[in-house]
This record gives C-alpha cells, structure tokens and sequence, in this order.
C-alpha cells in the first residue's frame, strides 16, 4: 500500500483549535493559598507536593482554583477512587489539564484514545491494544531493553558524576516506545520535546499551544506515510490496519492512541525510573539493602512506584453537582492526583514513610477504574529493568549536588536533572 485517502499530507489535527473547544483565561504568578489557587506548575510543587497535599488532606480535602478556567484537587484516596471509577458524572474526553476545553461532542472518543475515551467507546478501543501490553508481549521486549540499559551504562566511560535522569532514565522507554511503533530510535529528542509541549506548556497562549500540538501530529503524520509506503510489524502498521466496528480506523483514533503510546509510555517510565535512583542516591540504607538482596527489588520497586507516583490524571465534570460537599460546574476541570492518594494515611499505614519491605501496598500510581494504565507491565519492566542493571553495575552512588536536582512540572512528576556521583 502506497496510498490511502484517511491520511491527506496535508491534514490538520482535530485538538486544541478555537473552532472545536473554548479557551479560558490564562492565569499566572505565585499561588496565595493552595486550598482555593492551586496551580500544579508551580516550583514548588514540583520540587515537593507531598507537605501541600498534607496539608489540604487535613484542611480542605478538595481544593478549588479559578485557574485553568476552573478546577478541583481531591487529594484522599476515597475522593480520587470515586471519580476514577465515576464515568456517569466524569468525562475522560481531554486528560490533560489546560486552558483548552475540547467540545462535548468529542467524547466518547476524546483525542487519544482510549485513555481519554468514556463508555462504552473506551472499552474496544482499549481492547485494540491489549494484545501489544501483555505480560507475554512485554517478556519480548526484555533482552533487548536489558541490553540497553548495560549500553547507556557503557556510554558513561568512567565518569565520576552522572545525570542520571539526561544520561539514563529518559532514553530507556524512548527506546522502548520507538521500537514498539517502528519509530527511529535516533528521534528521541524529539520525543522528549514533545513531552514537554504537550504536557507542560498548558499556559502558553494559543497560538503558541496549536503551534507545538501541530508540530507532534506533523510527526505522527509522516511516521503514518512512512509505514504506508513501507509497511512492517510494529504497533503504527497494526493501528493503520486495524478496524472497529467493521470499518478501518479513523485518522483521529490512530494518530490519537499513537500520541498516548509516544507521551505517556516515555514520560511516565522516565518519572519513574529517574525518581526511584533519586531516593536511592539520597538514602543509603535502602540503596545498600537492595544491593545485597536484590529479590527485594520487585516489593521494593511497588513502595517505590506508591510514594513517589509519577502520573495526576484529569477529567471534566459532565453537569452541574453537588459533590463531597462542593459544587462543581460543568466543564469544571478535576485533577485526579494519584500521588496525593498515595499518601493518604486513611489508606495506608505509615503513608508518609518509604517502606521497601512493605508487604500490602495496593497503591494507585497506575490510576484506578476503566482507565487503569494498559501499559503497566511494560512500566513494570522497564522500572525494574533499569534498576536491576544500574544496582549491578553501580552499586554505590550519591546525590552530587541536591540543589543541582530539578524536577519536571505539570501532571507526570519526575527529575529532569539527576546529577549522581558514582562510587
């Protein structure tokens, strides 16, 4: 197939446009009081939410901002399970908070599904991709991503101090991702800027904000042409080919569900991945207990994946209500913040506390109901992957410098700069 009339080159995506959705105020500055002018971007939250989502458990458990045109923060565990699992008064149709709100006529699809799809849509398309995330399928990919992580490790050539975040965690599921959509492996940088402008440029203006959407579904376009004109046996080639309800997919749903696969299955793993060396690094105890009982690393690594959980997710409220004591609008954005959950002590006993050896840890880092991460077991294996190899080959190692350490802002939490010193 040399051809096919789904995908014009000279398409325009079907996200963030003024003629499909409605934009709100941009707000800006320093937040005066997170119970009523949150803003997840903020430095400090990035660099600790944990004593901020503390303090609104215990004083305004939903807090509220005029920020983003209207949003909630539910940080107990019992809130964030209930909307999770709410698909009658909560819509997945836009995933990412912004200044952006796509039309109600999007859903039940949303713009990349099937995270961002509501019932009963949400339950074949995420059927479409089950097969590709199996604990089977995931076991290809093993040897491969071991081999990988020894390589970056190789890449390293006997420095004393290494970003661990730059130079490691972030190339692992960039190479993973591109393997499995038959992407070039020598794009990653471009991967990682595209996970930046999706997901932490949510206050640029719009023009600015169509501009970067633009530039990834431009991406995903000629990637699209490319296995047209070479089909091969990858994940795009299979979205190409694959059909739902009799018919081929729409142009949308394939570039869509690609957007998810390239995003989230790279910036999550790197948060992950990256976090977990950081508390290592900044805890020798733990570092040196996983270092002489290494079968400890598959508990250790859930503890690890509860405490410092990479992922807040959002939705929109579907109709005016009254919940859990606020009334919410519709349209009104809700930031499902799976690591606030996570550290909830009505949920977890010593919640605050990094427990390697802790034996009941039912964490949400995952997210809860219909749209719990399909990818988990390859987030699974990449995580332990890359510790396993990094604990052998370097089994001792420090912060270099904690002011040097920088973390990423908006809805996936993890270190962007991770300078260790080896040895």
């Amino acid at each position: 197939m040399t051809v096919d009339d789904r995908f014009p080159r000279d398409s325009q995506p079907n996200g963030e446009d003024e003629k499909s959705g409605t934009w709100s105020e941009i707000i800006v500055g320093p937040v005066g009081d997170w119970a009523t002018d949150f803003s997840h971007l903020e430095p400090q939250w990035s660099a600790n939410p944990f004593p901020i989502q503390d303090d609104l458990r215990q004083r305004c458990p939903i807090a509220h901002t005029e920020r983003f045109g209207g949003a909630w923060l539910p940080t107990r565990y019992e809130d964030v399970a209930a909307i999770a699992h709410d698909t009658e008064r909560f819509s997945s149709r836009a995933i990412i908070l912004s200044n952006f709100r796509p039309p109600r006529e999007l859903a039940p699809i949303g713009g990349s599904p099937p995270i961002s799809s509501d019932p009963p849509f949400h339950h074949d398309a995420r059927k479409l991709l089950l097969a590709a995330f199996t604990k089977k399928a995931v076991a290809r990919q093993e040897p491969a991503t071991r081999a990988f992580c020894h390589s970056l490790i190789d890449s390293f050539g006997g420095r004393d101090v290494v970003d661990a975040a730059q130079d490691y965690a972030q190339h692992i599921p960039m190479r993973v991702i591109a393997d499995m959509l038959g992407f070039p492996p020598q794009d990653g940088p471009q991967f990682s800027e595209f996970v930046e402008d999706l997901l932490e440029g949510i206050n640029l203006p719009p023009e600015d904000r169509i501009d970067r959407i633009s530039r990834l579904f431009d991406y995903l376009l000629a990637q699209v042409h490319d296995h047209l004109d070479k089909p091969r046996d990858d994940l795009t080639t299979y979205l190409i080919n694959a059909e739902l309800y009799g018919r081929k997919l729409d142009p949308d749903v394939v570039t869509g569900a690609m957007t998810l696969l390239l995003i989230a299955g790279i910036d999550t793993s790197w948060s992950a991945i990256g976090a977990s060396l950081w508390h290592l690094a900044k805890t020798p105890a733990d570092r040196e207990r996983l270092v002489a009982e290494p079968g400890l690393l598959a508990t250790a690594m859930e503890e690890l994946l509860r405490a410092y959980a990479p992922v807040t997710m959002a939705r929109l409220v579907k109709e005016d209500m009254h919940w859990h004591g606020v009334d919410m609008k519709a349209d009104d954005w809700i930031l499902l913040s799976f690591p606030a959950a996570n550290r909830d002590p009505a949920q977890f006993d010593r919640a605050g506390e990094v427990v390697i050896d802790r034996e009941v840890n039912r964490h949400a880092a995952f997210g809860l109901g219909i749209h719990r991460c399909i990818g988990s077991h390859l987030a699974r294996m990449e995580l332990r992957v890359a510790l396993e190899v990094w604990l052998e080959r370097i089994p001792a190692f420090t912060l270099d410098d904690l002011d040097a350490v920088t973390w990423s802002a908006g809805q996936i939490r993890g270190p962007r700069s991770l300078p260790l010193r080896i040895g």
